[in-house]
């Protein structure tokens, strides 16, 4: 800046070499491979060689080389460039003044140790009586990331709006057992190929992007002979006014991943045509809950939290149901917790519990962290799958102690303090696949170190027999008498239904988050 704050001009006619040391500052600060080139002329004015007046530091050569290079000149440095398209961009920029590029530029070194065939993208542009030459490896990044497409059976895609225009990776090809001499599958193309039970599983990953969340499903695809499994993950980019313009997707063949589902399929056969006795049947439900999820035998640490989980099946019921749970400290380092219930019993409720549990980790992984949001989301997949469920979902600040929590249906979590012990005040929240456009409200009490709050399923204090008023007065009680200590809590509340199944989990607030390892994650979800 010049004394009176105007920006200092550098004329395009001041000599090189007075900008040489401008320059340098600029490129050591560039986060790409960069050189400023000034010309070597003979007595004629005859182009003989570049100096190299100036250099980035920050991405070097592939001899790893970087500002270094300063003062040395192209045909010492890079004697392979010389005589060759590169040299000749060089003097064509040089002479007409004109950005040039070369987007694939192949590169031979003969000496050993360096890379003897490297492939660039260059951009040259005249510079205050240079050229400005910046340069991209591309070499490297496309065996990357064909490697990782070829090990992961994965590939991406990107599907223009306004144009139409689908563009594929590489990897997309064998994903969709295409050619890739051939163009991309158009997006009608894709969609013909989806098994038309999964459509509404489309429509829900599109209802996702709507609503500007990141989408993951797993869809069916008729590929030839064969049924694949695709996992797709995508995302919109959108313009200055918030209109979708490009859709990206990550596709995934996770065929072989879900072909390891066989043995639970096997024992949900068994469930649905062999008459077996009562304790068969409870033997076999406790595979498929161990095979699903294991539910932890010991008290376990979360952020701020110590946690308790039982599982009881129903005595006289059929076993599999859809009581489930989740508890995980998250990559955030917030918690959450939840609970829920998926209508009625057998494989169908198991099936509706497995996609609600799954659902969640998947939307907990993009990110999300409201729990409205988080049971709307459930509302509309209980709606496509033709399913009604209860549910609570809750996020634990450790740094604030504060839960946001939201209640679709479920009973309240009860809370106990200094001995006492009573439900939290319940927000607004209609069962799970009862109306397209239910709202759900948030709350956000505060808890104290030693308080414990027990999430439960109606189990818990619906019985058959006996008035459910007064077993919920003696849930209370026992929680009230026992809190702290939630090892007290579940063996006290340790009693199974006889005809639902209960699922219940209790957290104790520590006083120092620093008391519990924040890794931990059993991540659970009971799924019986």
């Amino acid at each position: 800046m010049a004394d009176d704050g105007a920006p200092v001009r550098i004329s395009a006619t001041a000599p090189a070499e007075q900008a040489a040391a401008l320059v340098q500052e600029i490129l050591s600060g560039m986060p790409a491979g960069c050189s400023w080139l000034l010309p070597i002329t003979d007595p004629d004015g005859t182009v003989t060689d570049f100096r190299i007046a100036a250099a980035g530091d920050r991405v070097p050569d592939i001899y790893h080389r970087g500002a270094a290079r300063r003062d040395g000149t192209v045909s010492e440095l890079y004697p392979g460039v010389v005589g060759g398209p590169l040299w000749e961009l060089y003097l064509h920029v040089l002479r007409t003044g004109e950005p040039g590029e070369l987007p694939q530029f192949d590169y031979e070194e003969k000496r050993a140790g360096v890379v003897a065939h490297s492939i660039f993208a260059v951009s040259v542009r005249p510079v205050l009586g240079g050229l400005l030459v910046i340069w991209r490896r591309e070499d490297e990044h496309l065996r990357r990331l064909a490697h990782t497409e070829l090990l992961g059976s994965l590939g991406w895609t990107e599907y223009d709006l306004h144009t139409g225009r689908t563009s594929w990776s590489p990897g997309m090809y064998p994903v969709f057992g295409r050619d890739p001499a051939d163009e991309p599958l158009t997006r009608f193309e894709q969609a013909a190929l989806m098994l038309a039970e999964d459509r509404g599983l489309a429509e829900t990953a599109w209802q996702t992007l709507d609503s500007g969340a990141t989408s993951d499903v797993t869809v069916r695809f008729r590929i030839g002979d064969d049924i694949k499994h695709l996992r797709i993950i995508s995302d919109t980019a959108r313009d200055a006014e918030g209109k979708p313009v490009k859709i990206y997707a990550v596709v995934q063949d996770v065929t072989a991943r879900v072909g390891t589902r066989s043995e639970i399929e096997r024992l949900g056969d068994q469930l649905r045509t062999r008459e077996i006795t009562a304790l068969a049947e409870h033997r076999l439900a406790g595979q498929l809950q161990n095979m699903i999820q294991p539910v932890p035998r010991e008290p376990f640490p979360l952020a701020g939290l110590e946690a308790m989980v039982s599982y009881l099946p129903a005595v006289r019921a059929q076993l599999v149901g859809g009581d489930w749970y989740h508890a995980q400290t998250l990559p955030d380092g917030l918690v959450v917790l939840a609970v829920g219930d998926v209508a009625g019993h057998g494989l169908d409720a198991a099936s509706g519990m497995a996609h609600l549990r799954f659902s969640l980790v998947a939307w907990l992984s993009i990110g999300l962290r409201d729990p409205g949001l988080l049971l709307s989301h459930m509302n509309r997949l209980c709606l496509q799958l033709g399913i009604t469920g209860t549910a609570i979902i809750s996020i634990y600040d450790p740094a604030t102690r504060t839960l946001r929590w939201a209640r679709a249906g479920h009973p309240a979590p009860l809370l106990c303090r200094a001995g006492v012990a009573d439900e939290l005040d319940r927000p607004v929240g209609l069962l799970l696949g009862a109306a397209a456009d239910a709202p759900y409200e948030v709350f956000a009490p505060s808890l104290e170190p030693d308080d414990v709050v027990l999430f439960y399923t109606d189990g818990l204090v619906e019985r058959r027999a006996g008035d459910p008023a007064a077993q919920f007065l003696r849930v209370r009680d026992a929680l009230a008498a026992t809190a702290p200590d939630v090892a007290r809590v579940h063996a006290a509340l340790n009693e199974p239904s006889t005809f639902d199944d209960t699922c219940t989990l209790a957290v104790r607030v520590l006083a120092c988050a620093s008391e519990v390892q924040v890794d931990a994650d059993p991540g659970a979800a009971t799924d019986d």
